[in-house]
């Protein structure tokens, strides 16, 4: 999923070479006394060829259409005719609107509304709770419109990154941070886990989900979904929104792979009591009995108390997945929504009574959960 846009890493290596050509032979004092203003001016590079692309999206529940207006410009929804179910961003990519499904919800209309000004109105293609993404089909999109590009490199701790869109309802804004984290696994409505999440410090706030957080190169590394103050903000990681999208643009919805376990990490602790030599890997407690994995894996049949702490005991450990260590849920978790499909058959290592052997599961699609 990309679109034809030329990134800004060449423009600034321009920009750094024309500030060491101007300063010659004090070209290193030079930049250390200009570095702030040509910092702020790339920032203002990046915003300036990607904030087009950023729409204000408002789902309304109509109660009274209006009756006059051009319909490929619709005018701003008005408090007397229609009820705001909510507010959030969103972004162009690949010809159709990517965001929240959170955002969408369970409106009867969707109004956007570009830099321009002007409004359009969205058509729901697709949505898909558990990864909180929604598409947009849109016409007559304004000619600034390029689309952005996802990321093709894994988000780095450390990355500068800018969150764009419409904080408060405030449109087209941007807030400047860092990646501060990655492969972070956080609560979706449906009780799964949204798995690869990026943690940022650029300020997001209501309103701000559903747009992208962008590289300084301009391309989209995330899109934004939740904010949990104190600069602590996630983001949906690309990688999953360049499977999810297509599926949701084309066919409506998205199969999850269903592996059916539930496991607890394997501490130190874990490791004394289950007489395992080293402390890695995750302990299967419970297998979904409809799941893929009922008949396959081995959980825990009792439940030691230690220093007030429950410890399974017994079980399998599951320390690797198609020859990828499993060091931990979140990456189990990882694996299987950025690797797998279902139907896929994968190799499941495990420790069971003390010793190593692979199994092999077909994973299911995921089951339909009633979100409250």
């Amino acid at each position: 999923m990309t679109s034809n846009r030329s990134t800004l890493s060449r423009r600034r290596l321009l920009r750094l070479t024309a500030v060491a050509g101007i300063t010659g032979a004090t070209a290193t004092t030079g930049f250390a006394a200009r570095g702030d203003r040509v910092v702020a001016q790339e920032y203002t590079d990046v915003y300036e060829e990607t904030i087009d692309d950023v729409v204000l999206v408002t789902p309304v529940t109509a109660t009274d259409p209006a009756e006059d207006g051009d319909p490929g410009t619709p005018d701003p929804p008005d408090p007397e005719e229609e009820v705001p179910a909510g507010l959030g961003s969103g972004f162009v990519v690949d010809d159709v609107v990517v965001t929240n499904d959170h955002v969408v919800g369970d409106a009867d209309a969707v109004e956007l509304q570009f830099t321009d000004e002007q409004w359009r109105t969205g058509e729901v293609l697709g949505t898909d709770d558990h990864s909180d993404l929604a598409v947009l089909e849109v016409d007559d999109v304004p000619d600034s419109v390029e689309g952005l590009s996802l990321a093709d490199d894994d988000p780095e701790v450390g990355q500068e990154v800018l969150a764009l869109g419409n904080p408060l309802g405030l449109d087209a804004s941007v807030s400047q941070g860092i990646v501060s984290g990655v492969d972070r696994s956080l609560p979706s409505p449906t009780g799964f886990a949204i798995p690869a999440a990026i943690q940022t410090d650029a300020a997001v706030d209501p309103g701000n989900s559903g747009g992208p957080l962008v590289t300084l190169d301009g391309d989209v590394v995330g899109v934004v979904f939740a904010g949990a103050g104190r600069t602590v903000g996630f983001a949906i990681p690309a990688q999953l929104v360049s499977r999810v999208v297509p599926e949701l643009r084309d066919e409506g919805e998205y199969a999850h792979p269903y592996l059916g376990v539930g496991t607890e990490p394997v501490g130190p602790l874990a490791a004394q009591v289950n007489d395992l030599e080293d402390a890695r890997g995750v302990q299967v407690v419970e297998t979904d009995p409809d799941g893929p994995a009922a008949d396959v894996l081995e959980t825990a049949d009792e439940v030691a108390l230690v220093d007030g702490r429950p410890i399974p005991i017994g079980g399998d450990v599951l320390v690797a997945i198609d020859d990828e260590a499993v060091p931990t849920q979140e990456r189990l978790t990882t694996y299987l929504a950025l690797e797998t499909s279902p139907g896929d058959e994968v190799d499941l290592e495990v420790i069971r009574d003390d010793e190593r052997e692979t199994v092999d599961v077909t994973l299911d699609e995921r089951p339909d959960v009633d979100v409250p």
